[in-house]
């Protein structure tokens, strides 16, 4: 997960309704939106031994959300990366449509879809159940944090969390090395940004696009091939539709040819540490060997 967080012009002083900085202890944390990005981070938090709140107002996304979450904690079991039963791990797991459900949490993670106005309505209806030093954080990827905190009631505790996908598999993002090796280091030789745009939600990169472009590209409209896709009602391989056509069992393959792909690399990563001081010693010592035996007659 990557974290940005600018200053909103309010929060260089102290009002009457803002809190003084202070650690933040996260025992409860809640999600709002429980498409493909909220489950696999409801997944994460769960693994990670937080009591997960989940608020989702799709009744479909709702009644398949639990289950959908015990199969990653069942695949991070199998992959030996957590050791609790994931039945009893998902106990912790409450998932409903009710936002009062929040109301314990100390911080919240929205997941909807990038809108502007769709995600400032999200955490108005957050902001109206938390308590003042709950964190909420809203899961965008374009959207700048200081247009999410215009008339927020507390706008110094909303951030931008960009959670990397899947999230209950990739590692936290500490530099703008680790986050390129963590994200697109990973991934690249599985598949190519067309291929990937399937495989996490077509939707998305077209919303991403609008935002984005405007500051990168003297153009100011979306491709044309991105804007018929989705208006065609492609999604990716979640629903079969996507740059490349699927049949149900070929994208359902992709799916879980995605989630073995990203263990394994992860596994793999782990062998190659950037902090192994003792690896980095040894092949400085090496090197340094090998230059003494070269000056050696």
């Amino acid at each position: 997960m990557m974290t940005r967080r600018r200053r909103s012009k309010h929060s260089g002083r102290m009002g009457r309704n803002q809190q003084p900085s202070r650690a933040l202890v996260c025992t409860n944390a809640g999600i709002v939106g429980m498409g493909l990005m909220g489950s696999s981070i409801a997944a994460c938090l769960l693994a990670a031994g937080r009591t997960v709140a989940a608020i989702e107002a799709d009744p479909a996304n709702l009644k398949k959300a639990s289950r959908q979450v015990l199969s990653l904690l069942e695949g991070l079991r199998k992959e030996r990366l957590l050791r609790a039963d994931p039945r009893k791990i998902l106990r912790r797991l409450t998932v409903s449509k009710d936002y009062s459900a929040l109301r314990q949490s100390d911080i919240v993670v929205e997941c909807v879809t990038e809108d502007l106005n769709v995600k400032r309505d999200v955490i108005r209806k957050i902001e109206q159940v938390v308590a003042p030093h709950t964190i909420i954080g809203s899961n965008t990827s374009a959207i700048p944090p200081t247009q999410l905190q215009q008339g927020a009631l507390h706008p110094e505790r909303i951030l931008g969390t960009h959670w990397a996908e899947p999230a209950h598999i990739t590692r936290f993002i500490a530099d703008v090395d680790r986050s390129l090796r963590n994200d697109l280091g990973y991934w690249i030789t599985f598949a190519g940004p067309f291929r990937f745009m399937d495989l996490t939600g077509i939707p998305a990169y077209r919303a991403v696009m609008r935002d984005l472009l405007p500051d990168l590209d003297c153009s100011q409209q979306v491709p044309a091939m991105m804007e018929r896709l989705v208006e065609s009602g492609a999604q990716g391989v979640a629903n079969a539709k996507g740059f490349y056509n699927y049949t149900p069992a070929q994208a359902k393959r992709w799916e879980v040819r995605f989630l073995k792909f990203s263990y394994d690399v992860r596994a793999l990563a782990r062998k190659y540490p950037e902090d192994d001081a003792s690896f980095a010693s040894a092949t400085l010592a090496g090197v340094d060997k090998q230059r003494e035996d070269r000056k050696q007659p």
